[in-house]
């Protein structure tokens, strides 16, 4: 299944995308794609439903973050060895974790925000793993029956506020629309192995990076359970899991967002965002 909200934002409406691409009104029987309606027997039920008797959404709504927000928006750094190699860091022995502000939260078509004073905002297409059952001390062997599903996410950087600025990374990850998700989540059982899917992101249609999910270094797995030794996961929190190489800061010159553009980032088997970018 992809399960998505629609409407204006703060007042998103459940969906579901049915066989051919129409959005189906979910309203009547669930609240929110929130963390009830990611639990196991919710998405059973869900997965029954007869999609043609659903209403029908019509025209093109405004599509919002594909689950409510989150506890945690969780996200790993230097995650992929080939990101890692272009940014002239080693390797991490462990996850780097950090997390990612709520005010970041957004659509996947949304506007990104570049915060005043900017200079080196930068684009990260993410694989999104969306919880769906709580999780705290999780082995290994049991971190798949915690997961609902997966959805893509730019984790949106200002290197300069990252970086040089001082302090830790937060302040460089969280400003205001720098964290889209969506369009849709998609349960699990339709990605059979998040270790093999390719992604993308284009800036003006220049395809800036072309990777895949095989390349990182700690997966799936590994993350959900070693981020629930370290933060308890809620239903409908999501782990943002590290980009690709292919950066702006990672270029020869680094090249950097500017208003006016537009990124367009995609998961195979997940969907694609298309954000433009504007002055805040």
């Amino acid at each position: 299944m992809k399960l998505l909200r629609y409407g204006p934002a703060g007042a998103e409406k459940p969906g579901v995308l049915d066989a051919s691409g129409a959005i189906r009104d979910l309203s009547g029987v669930v609240r929110d794609i929130d963390g009830f309606a990611l639990s196991d027997a919710s998405l059973k039920m869900l997965a029954g439903l007869d999609l043609a008797s659903l209403p029908k959404v019509d025209g093109n709504p405004r599509i919002g973050a594909c689950v409510a927000r989150p506890v945690n928006f969780v996200c790993i750094g230097l995650n992929f060895a080939d990101h890692a190699a272009e940014t002239g860091n080693p390797i991490p022995k462990e996850p780097i974790v950090f997390l990612k502000s709520l005010g970041a939260y957004s659509g996947p078509y949304d506007a990104v925000n570049i915060p005043r004073g900017s200079v080196k905002t930068d684009w990260e297409c993410e694989l999104g793993i969306v919880i769906g059952k709580t999780a705290s001390y999780v082995s290994e062997a049991d971190a798949m029956d915690h997961v609902a599903g997966y959805c893509v996410c730019n984790d949106v950087s200002e290197r300069e506020f990252q970086i040089e600025r001082g302090g830790t990374w937060d302040k460089g990850k969280g400003c205001d629309t720098f964290g889209p998700t969506g369009p849709w989540m998609v349960t699990k059982d339709e990605i059979p192995d998040p270790q093999n899917l390719h992604m993308w992101t284009d800036v003006d249609g220049k395809r800036m990076q072309d990777g895949s999910s095989k390349t990182m270094i700690f997966g799936v797995v590994k993350l959900v359970s070693y981020v629930s030794h370290f933060i308890t996961l809620h239903p409908g929190d999501i782990i943002s899991t590290g980009t690709p190489p292919g950066v702006g800061a990672g270029m020869k010159p680094p090249t950097f967002l500017k208003a006016g553009q537009m990124m367009k980032i995609g998961i195979a088997g997940l969907g694609e965002q298309a954000t433009p970018v504007v002055a805040a």
